[in-house]
């Protein structure tokens, strides 16, 4: 902002303090044009099965949320108030990217486009690199290595004397955050597939993550960051108030957007149709023990060759050999309760 003195906070100078930010400006609009351009070419190739309005509303929502949380009044603030600050680093790693993965673009890539395009795009997407860098793990440790490395270091004194590496911050959270969603709430064609219970599992890691950092800048007994105490305007808090209300942002609005996207995974989860989409290789082991199971009964039924089980009894045999690791589970329920209704017959005294 310069030595321009900005007047106090609020609503109404966030919503009509503009900054330019070209680099974003940018951005944003190449992004949103490319994505509509994928969107009508959907349409003209697959007039019958057109791109989902939803996915792009939300894809272009998560562009908006970029642009707000830099270039509207959260963005003017940000180098004066540390909470605003914080609450501009919730809307660029919590907020946006969720948004920009659940658009999918890289899917809208594959099914807008022909040859090379076409065939690079798929290249990149099973490449090794690309499997890297959305490997989960991968995905949650740098999503905590960036909350800690940038807000309980020094890192942040840089960021408030240096323009250039608060851009760059920017951009850090917007990647991060991109890629720590993309295998948990996304959908595109990358190599990993994440069951349910493991996406819950590793969204809620990032709660203790959110509240820790929050609890450490909540419990400062003196300012961690001299720069905000430079060029400070009469009107903000003193620093060290400004830094406790910040780390109550983190804490209280980073565990509440990740509860919300926990919870939109569990009902996601809860309308699964597919038996094997949800959880994984619980899923698998259970299937293969109950290919055993009834494989080794229907052996038994046809071989005693009497009541109900003698019927269901071959299409038990022949499950085996339908393929390798293929599992009828249809057949196979009819030889169980086939089997069960055997062993529950009355016996004869």
């Amino acid at each position: 902002m310069g030595d321009e003195v900005l007047p106090p906070f609020s609503l109404a100078e966030v919503v009509t303090r503009w900054q330019f930010a070209p680099i974003i400006t940018a951005f944003a609009v190449i992004a949103a044009g490319l994505y509509l351009w994928g969107v009508l070419r959907v349409r003209r190739r697959h007039p019958a099965r057109p791109w989902p309005l939803y996915r792009t509303v939300l894809f272009l929502g998560g562009l908006v949320i970029v642009v707000i949380a830099t270039e509207s009044g959260i963005g003017s603030y940000d180098d004066v108030l540390f909470w605003d600050h914080m609450v501009q680093h919730l809307l660029l790693l919590m907020v946006a990217p969720p948004l920009l993965v659940v658009g999918q673009p890289a899917t809208l890539l594959l099914h807008a486009s022909r040859n090379p395009l076409h065939t690079w795009a798929k290249r990149v997407l099973r490449s090794r690199v690309l499997a890297a860098i959305t490997w989960p793990p991968f995905g949650v440790a740098l999503y905590v290595g960036v909350i800690v490395g940038t807000h309980l270091t020094g890192f942040m004194n840089l960021v408030e004397t240096n323009s250039a590496v608060h851009d760059a911050e920017h951009a850090l959270y917007l990647i991060s955050g991109y890629l720590y969603f993309l295998p948990l709430i996304g959908r595109e064609p990358i190599r990993w597939k994440v069951s349910y219970p493991s996406r819950i599992f590793l969204l809620f890691i990032a709660m203790p993550v959110d509240a820790f950092t929050g609890l450490v800048l909540g419990s400062e007994s003196g300012n961690p960051f001299p720069g905000l105490a430079e060029n400070r305007p009469g009107w903000a808090p003193s620093p060290l108030t400004d830094v406790h209300i910040g780390g109550a942002v983190m804490w209280v609005g980073g565990a509440g957007i990740m509860f919300g996207l926990v919870m939109a995974v569990f009902f996601a989860w809860s309308r699964e149709k597919r038996a094997d989409a949800g959880l994984g290789w619980l899923e698998a082991a259970r299937r293969s023990n109950f290919a055993t199971v009834v494989a080794s009964h229907g052996d038994e039924s046809a071989s005693a060759g009497a009541g109900p089980a003698s019927a269901a009894s071959p299409a038990a045999a022949q499950a085996p050999a339908r393929g390798r690791g293929t599992v009828d589970d249809d057949e196979h329920l009819a030889a169980y309760n086939a089997y069960l209704a055997r062993i529950n017959k009355p016996q004869d005294g």
